[in-house]
């Protein structure tokens, strides 16, 4: 059984993230917060799973909660604020949710979760002991013989080809003959953006747009015009 505590000071979300729990087998909410402070006692007497967070919480916000903790469970930030991002992937979050929560971006969120705990080969998610996380969130990638690990702040921009996918990062360029698809799947949509049909840039590194094209770093990439009116929101956000 997954233990589940819910933060959030808008009672909506709160009834909205458990009843999307209710849906799943084996994941029961154990309790329902409003601040980060009333998360903090609980975790003094309670082990959980699974930490969901709103970021922006009277007395204590998720992220000032997440830091104080000297052991965090596991955490997927909940916010109607896209700026947090890089902070809380900083925390090693599982994921990081923008309100409102579609059901099927939560379930996504709960399948990064359970990858991080499923052993390789293994059929069925174990609730287990926190295991440290990465001081940086990272991928591995197979490129030619080797399987090389490339840092999610490293990465600028990802370009798809009719056989092969180019990633380029802040040291150079790795190649894999994975798809663009694999990746818009693994990596998390709150810091990275499909703009096009053959480039998933990082919100991160963009210096520039218009609403034809997006600089990163100082190249500059075209944006899909069937991608521009979701495009636009994303960033104005």
């Amino acid at each position: 059984m997954v233990k589940c505590i819910i933060a959030d000071d808008e009672m909506l979300s709160l009834e909205l993230l458990e009843s999307y729990l209710q849906k799943i087998d084996n994941y029961r909410v154990i309790a329902k917060c409003k601040n980060g402070v009333e998360v903090f006692n609980i975790l003094k007497s309670e082990r959980a799973d699974l930490l969901f967070l709103d970021i922006q919480m009277p007395l204590l916000t998720g992220i000032e909660l997440a830091k104080s903790l000297k052991e965090l469970p596991p955490v997927i930030f909940t916010t109607a604020f896209r700026e947090y991002a890089v902070d809380s992937y900083e925390l090693n979050a599982i994921d990081y949710l923008l309100k409102p929560v579609s059901f099927d971006r939560f379930l996504k969120a709960i399948h990064k979760f359970e990858s991080t705990r499923v052993p390789i080969g293994g059929s069925s998610f174990q609730s287990s002991e926190p295991v440290a996380a990465p001081a940086n969130p990272f991928i591995y990638v197979k490129s030619g013989k080797k399987t090389v690990k490339i840092h999610l702040k490293d990465i600028l921009f990802i370009e798809g080809a009719k056989e092969f996918v180019k990633i380029k990062t802040t040291f150079g360029e790795v190649m894999t003959y994975q798809t663009l698809q694999d990746f818009e799947r693994r990596l998390p949509d709150s810091v990275f953006l499909r703009i096009h049909r053959s480039y998933i840039i990082a919100i991160e590194h963009i210096r520039a747009y218009s609403a034809t094209h997006v600089q990163v770093e100082d190249i500059e990439l075209p944006i899909g015009h069937s991608y521009q009116r979701m495009v636009a929101s994303v960033l104005k956000n």
